[in-house]
């Protein structure tokens, strides 16, 4: 956990394996979201439905999105699922969140699966729904615009 803390970028984070959004189960505690398509079985804290875009577009917009966020951090990259993962650092502490996100068509669009959980503690003040609010909000923007 110490490595985690006083490295930089993605460093000191234990790169995952990919996230699989059907058989997920959510912890216990307040320091997750998840944002998943109206269409999509399954747990979700939020949930949105699926863009009319292709789901090239959509991956392209959502690694945009990532790549334009403060203190975020390429992780793993699982193509074949459509699945980046990134490590997002508070700004304050340090603290390493991952956020993952997934698209796949869905409902006759393109569905948007978006986690971001902390990696220490049990509460994260709302931070981590913050977070899935601003880069759904960020990713919507870059759609309208393209």
């Amino acid at each position: 956990m110490i490595g985690m803390l006083f490295s930089r970028g993605a460093a000191g984070v234990p790169a995952p394996g990919p996230v699989d959004f059907a058989t997920l189960a959510l912890p216990s505690s307040p320091n997750t979201c998840l944002l998943t398509p109206t269409t999509s079985p399954g747990a979700g804290h939020l949930h949105r439905d699926p863009f009319p875009v292709t789901p090239d577009k959509a991956e392209a917009a959502i690694r945009a999105v990532a790549a334009a966020m403060p203190r975020t951090f390429p992780l793993a990259d699982f193509p074949d699922r459509r699945q980046a993962q990134w490590v997002a650092r508070t700004r304050l502490m340090n603290y390493p969140d991952i956020v993952v996100a997934e698209v796949a068509p869905a409902g006759g669009g393109t569905g948007l699966w978006l986690y971001s959980r902390s990696l220490i503690g049990h509460s994260d003040l709302g931070a981590n729904r913050a977070r899935v609010m601003e880069w759904l909000a960020a990713f919507e923007a870059l759609l309208r615009r393209s």
